[in-house]
């Protein structure tokens, strides 16, 4: 039995189901590429809870449709986020076993573009304009 063999053998089912080749990295990338993963989940989930929060504690800032529009939107985004935080780390885990440059962050644009929509958005909220 070779030393390819006896590692495959200690992988779980799952492991080996989710990525079926390539060779296990240095487990400090893995585990720097699941500290990132976290931390978009901890950004999808701060939108997410902005969005409950709006619903829930500006019904006499905004009007209905308003308040219903942004809590929308903010919790789109989070779950947008925390689809694309689970498809970036399965990317760069897949890239790092295969010995392939890792690839762009297509999620940094998605949270900016957000970003800036969000934030033109609430300037014309509190200009009185919507």
């Amino acid at each position: 039995m070779s030393d390819h063999d006896s590692a495959e053998n200690t992988r779980s089912r799952i492991a080996r189901r989710i990525f079926p080749d390539g060779e296990d990295p240095d487990p400090r990338f893995t585990l720097a590429n699941e500290r990132t993963f976290l931390s978009w989940i901890r950004t999808a989930l701060a939108f997410i809870g902005g969005g409950i929060a709006v619903e829930a504690f500006t019904s006499e800032i905004f009007s209905t449709e308003l308040r219903a529009t942004l809590s929308i939107v903010l919790m789109v985004i989070g779950f947008i986020l925390a689809s694309g935080a689970a498809f970036r780390w399965h990317r760069i885990e897949s890239a790092m076993r295969h010995k392939r440059s890792l690839p762009l962050p297509l999620i940094v644009p998605i949270v900016s573009l957000a970003s800036a929509l969000g934030a033109g958005l609430l300037l014309l909220v509190f200009a009185g304009l919507l």
